[in-house]
């Protein structure tokens, strides 16, 4: 449905519309450019999270065994919840349109309203999630550091081990021995362990290491070298889709401003179609989101 023709050269008894540019001749023409124009803005969109998309390809197809270990410690249950939050929210948003088309005012706000909620109950989940990754160190680049928290009951040192056994079973074996291999510690950092890779362990000899880990019922899982990189692409491209979500707020908000003012009707509701178009795409982009990071393994 286009907006009503308004001609702006009839004459000075005719008056000047409020909601019609100077430079376009009628209200259709306008609609149609500002469609246009954001289909524009929507492509440069789908480019920006293509690039981000093609990286995620080359990283998991060079080292899938990072992607599988990693995605054990995205919550399926929440991701999913977002899921179904941003698809009910495209339809609220789609109803808003619908509802400035036919000069609905009441509806319009109650839509616009139901999509804020959902935005804040998306970034709210995602909030949750973020925070578990941040208390067990899982985070981006150098930043990923998984940690022994404190609650948890301290495990005996190395010397404290020693001495135990030295109690038990006699003088405890001397560390100098040159039979005797020192063990390496699985909690080191990639920086502090040897550069050497195991022979021929995981795809395309990649090394990996025994740690354990306090994340899923500490479950010891074999932990890949590089991890951090699975937490660098899961950061950098939900934040900022985050970041899309949040505009769409700002917009939702100032749509909302609007419709109080009763700006819109069936000749002018652009900035609805429009807005909607844009939370529409981060809808999409989300479901991507949601079975490249937390269902493909």
């Amino acid at each position: 449905m286009k907006p009503g023709k308004h001609k702006s050269g009839q004459g000075a008894e005719q008056g000047h519309d409020p909601y019609l540019a100077h430079h376009f001749s009628d209200r259709e023409q306008q609609y149609e450019s500002a469609t246009l124009g954001m289909w524009l803005f929507l492509a440069t969109e789908v480019l920006f999270f293509g690039g981000l998309f093609c990286a995620y390809a080359v990283y998991r197809s060079n080292h899938p065994e990072i992607f599988v270990w990693a995605h054990h410690f995205l919550d399926k249950n929440l991701g999913a919840l977002n899921t179904v939050i941003l698809i009910f929210s495209s339809f609220t948003v789609a109803w808003a349109v619908r509802a400035a088309q036919l000069r609905q005012r009441k509806i319009l706000q109650l839509m616009l309203v139901l999509t804020i909620i959902c935005a804040g109950g998306f970034m709210a989940v995602k909030a949750v999630e973020y925070s578990a990754k941040w208390e067990h160190g899982l985070l981006w680049a150098r930043q990923y550091n998984p940690a022994v928290h404190d609650d948890h009951e301290a495990e005996p040192t190395s010397h404290e081990t020693m001495s135990s056994s030295a109690d038990d079973h006699g003088p405890a074996a001397d560390p100098t021995n040159a039979d005797t291999e020192p063990t390496p510690d699985p909690l080191l950092r990639d920086s502090e362990r040897t550069t050497l890779p195991d022979s021929a362990a995981g795809p395309q000899g990649l090394a990996v290491q025994e740690a354990e880990t306090d994340v899923e019922e500490n479950e010891h899982l074999t932990e890949p070298r590089n991890a951090r990189v699975f937490f660098s692409i899961y950061f950098l491209m939900t934040g900022l889709h985050g970041i899309h979500v949040l505009g769409g707020i700002g917009a939702m908000l100032w749509l909302l401003f609007k419709a109080g003012r009763g700006d819109f009707d069936s000749g002018h509701f652009t900035p609805v179609h429009i807005v909607g178009l844009y939370w529409h795409l981060v809808d999409l982009i989300w479901i991507y989101l949601f079975l490249l990071l937390y269902l493909i393994h």
